[in-house]
This record gives C-alpha cells, structure tokens and sequence, in this order.
C-alpha cells in the first residue's frame, strides 16, 4: 500500500466513526466596565446569581437582569476585561467547595485556598444561598455553646443554633470574644468556620496564628475577603463560609459560625448596589440591606433529630459608631438575632475586660440551654452587678454611705474582678460555678479585691486536682443538695 492509499484509509476510517457533538452555549459581550462591574449585552436567558465566565479565565456573579442587558459583579483582581470581552453563561449558580478537607484551612470567598499549602482535595460544592430550614424542620434550642467566657456564660448564655450579636465600638476586644469561643470548642466536637470581611490580610494572619498556636486550626476553617479585595467578594464571603458550615450540619455536627464583621459587609454590599445602579435609600444602602442580613442569619438553626439533626450557632459581630446601638445597621441586625453582647469603651479603657454591659446584653434564648448548676448560681448575678453599676454612678457623688450602701458596693467590685478575663484564657463551666457560687454567697467578702485573681487560680487547681469527679458531675448536668454541699465544703477549705 502507498503513502496515497494509507492516507485516505485513515481518512476513510475517520469518516466512519465521526460522532457529532454540539455543545450549545449563549454568549454575549462586555459593553461596559468599571469598579468591579462589567455590563453585559446578549445573553437574555441569564439567571439571577448564575456564574459567568469571562474570556480571560475571570468569573463573575449576574446581578441586575435588564432588558437588553445584564449587570455583571467580577469575582478577580485581575484587570482582563476589556469593551467587547465575550461572556460565556455557565448553567450554575454560584457555588463553592464543602467538605472535610476544608477543616484547618484558609480560604477567599470563592472557597480557592490562600494559606500557600496546594489544593483542596474536595469533590463536593455547594451552592453559596440556599433556603433556611423551615419551622417543622427546627427545634428549640437546648444545648449551651460554652464560650469559656465567665461574663457571658454565667449572665448572657448561649445555645447551639442561636444567633448571638456581638456589637461594640471599635478596638473593644469583639474578634476576641469571637476567638476564644472558637478556642473554647476544642475536644466538644464543634466545628468553627470564621469568616473575616474587609479586614486586613495581616490582621486575618495574626487570628490564623493565635487559633494554631491554641490547637484550634485544626477544627476551624476561614474565609477570608481582605479589604484590598473587590466589594462583590467581600459580599459573597459570608454567604460562602455559611455554605460550608451548612455541609457540616447536614452531616449532624454542630458548627460555630464568626462573622466578623456584618457592618463592613453592608458597606460592601451598598458600593456594589450604587455601582450597579440601584436606588439608593436611607444613609444610601439599598432598600434589600435587612434582607441582605436576614437571608443569612436566618440559616443558622438547630435542626430537629428526623431531618438529620446538628446545628449552627451564628456569632455575627457589628461595629457602632460613638456606642449608637440605634443606628440602621445595629437595629437591623439586633432585630434578626436573639440577643446581643454589647461592649462598652469605657470599662475597655478601664480595665474591665471583656468589656461587657450587662445592662442592655442579653440572650433570648440562651437560660434554657444553661446548664442546670451555672442556671442556679448565677440567677441573682446580673443584678447584683447592674445594681453595683447603678450605686456607683451615685456613689461618686456622696460622702456618707450607710453600710448596706457600702457592702453591695464591696460586693459588686469583687464580681467585677471575678468576671475579669484574660485572652485565650477559657475557663471550663465547673470552675465558672465554683467562683460564681463563692463570689455571689459572701465567700470571697474577707478576700481583698487585689487578690482575688489569686483565690481563683487556687480554687481552680484544688478542683482539677482533688476534686474532677465534682467539676464531670456539674458539666454533666447535676447541681442537687449534695453537689451544693460539696461545693460548701470545698470553698471551707480554701478558707482554711
């Protein structure tokens, strides 16, 4: 066979098997683009939220479906799209990675990693907006979430599925609330997913070290969408980090989700509404800002045991300007969670940390998710303190107090330096009761204030040293006449 015969054969031979394949596929053009939005002619049938690809390899996110055009939110720093750029429409809405393997890792709100450790090894995506789980699906909330934090377990509790706002000045130690509630989940089988909007990427290093070096990386995943990056990231990030967190809990496991923080969010989403030409409304967010909030806030639940069980337990933080708890943002989101940390700058500066007012923090639903002996011992806690908060703004003022004046004032600085904390300092509950009980029942009346730190880290390392049963019997739920006598005998013996 010649070169002529051989060549028609496997042309021939080609021509035989030659399967057709069409791939349809609608396209369009960029008319328009600039800050981060790209207006898009051509592709009519485009939904709303899909992906879209650009010629480049950069991505966007479908916002405004016009008549003859669509407004276009780009997801990348890259400066590759030009007038006249083609347009691809993908068929998916936008979606990221969930799974295991995203566990100690940290992420961009598009879920590719960022910590310079190679490729997540995840098949599994999810999109970044889903339903919240319906009224049938939920159940109450009945499991505390323990934060480690004296202040806000003994008077502002916490439960698995709650959403608890953590809203104060700026520089008040609200990351830091956040963080050691995270480094307070180890060993409880909590997964934590914090979500960093609009700060800066050595800020989001800096809290990436503190959870490695506390051993809690490795059940943690961050989502991170720095203040460098566009606004359409920076308003995706948290609805990416609730997308993983959702995948956990379909698997029945509990998640602590940080949103850190909800008013850089807003902030983001109102330049991407101005720029893609939606009205403006009050303080010139759009009119959909709650519904920004409310729609994401809303899939943090407690799912009932029939439709797979686990939770998710959002802590979204809010900055206030000069403490202005009634501005629009702050009342939007008071009014969507159930119950708020509010921190104040004046006891910050003073010392008081955390820096918590338990005059207007509260939580909703947190009493029924207490444990039975932190409920006991810390019933009448809150008013002796807003009481001493009270005496002392009068106190100031009068020379001659009686004496029952000055014995709650007496009390009330000693449970002000027993709710003092440390950073990273979580204290297991056993211990929040034994010195909640000791402070609030007159133990510590002859101890001098100065010294109080002192009587606590003896009171503590008598109890996880001589005393574990009592501190698994109290974390288990009993707080009946013996444990409370034990309790009596133990707080005797640290007097003798």
């Amino acid at each position: 066979m010649n070169r002529t015969e051989e060549i028609s054969s496997i042309i021939k031979a080609q021509i035989e098997h030659y399967e057709t394949k069409t791939q349809m596929t609608e396209t369009g053009k960029v008319i328009l683009v600039g800050d981060g939005i790209a207006r898009v002619f051509g592709i009519r049938n485009c939904m709303a939220n899909e992906l879209l690809e650009f010629e480049g390899g950069s991505f966007g996110v479908a916002q405004n479906l016009e008549e003859e055009t669509v407004s276009v939110a780009i997801l990348s720093n890259r400066n590759d799209i030009r007038e006249g750029t083609e347009v691809r429409r993908t068929g998916k809405v936008l979606s990221v990675p969930v799974g295991e393997k995203m566990l100690g890792r940290i992420v961009n709100a598009l879920g590719e990693p960022i910590d310079g450790k190679g490729p997540v090894e995840t098949t599994q995506a999810r999109p970044i907006e889903s339903e919240a789980p319906g009224i049938i699906e939920r159940k109450s909330v009945c499991v505390p979430l323990q934060t480690g934090i004296k202040a806000i377990d003994s008077m502002i509790p916490i439960g698995r599925g709650q959403r608890e706002l953590i809203i104060g000045d700026r520089q008040t130690g609200k990351t830091e609330i956040a963080i050691d509630t995270i480094i307070n989940q180890k060993d409880t089988g909590v997964l934590c997913v914090y979500v960093a909007i609009g700060q800066k990427s050595t800020t989001v290093a800096q809290i990436a070290s503190q959870l490695s070096r506390n051993g809690a990386m490795d059940y943690t995943v961050i989502v991170a969408a720095s203040a460098s990056e566009s606004a359409p990231l920076q308003y995706i990030a948290p609805y990416s980090g609730c997308a993983m967190a959702e995948y956990f809990r379909e698997q029945g496991k509990d998640v602590l989700i940080v949103y850190d923080d909800l008013s850089k969010h807003a902030v983001a989403y109102r330049a991407l509404s101005l720029l893609i030409r939606r009205p403006p409304g009050r303080e010139a967010y759009p009119g959909d800002v709650f519904y920004l909030h409310s729609r994401l806030l809303e899939r943090a639940a407690c799912v009932d045991e029939a439709y797979g069980g686990g939770s998710i337990t959002a802590l979204p933080l809010i900055e206030t300007q000069a403490g202005d708890v009634s501005a629009y943002i702050p009342t939007n989101v008071i009014s969507i969670t159930d119950g708020q940390i509010f921190l104040e700058t004046e006891l910050f500066h003073s010392g008081i940390m955390p820096a918590i007012n338990p005059g207007i923090s509260v939580s909703r639903v947190g009493g029924s998710a207490q444990l039975k002996g932190m409920k006991k011992v810390s019933g009448e806690l809150k008013l002796l303190y807003s009481q001493y908060r009270e005496l002392q703004a009068f106190a100031q003022f009068g020379s001659d107090l009686d004496a029952d004046t000055k014995a709650r004032l007496a009390l009330g600085e000693r449970i002000v330096e027993v709710l003092k904390q440390d950073r990273n300092s979580p204290v297991r509950v056993g211990c929040q009761v034994a010195i909640v009980y000791a402070v609030t029942k007159g133990y510590l009346d002859k101890v001098e204030v100065k010294a109080i730190k002192d009587y606590e880290k003896r009171l503590y390392s008598l109890l996880e040293s001589r005393h574990k049963n009592w501190l698994e019997r109290i974390e288990s739920g009993a707080f009946e006449d013996k444990e409370i006598d034990d309790l009596k005998a133990i707080l005797s013996e640290m007097e003798g």
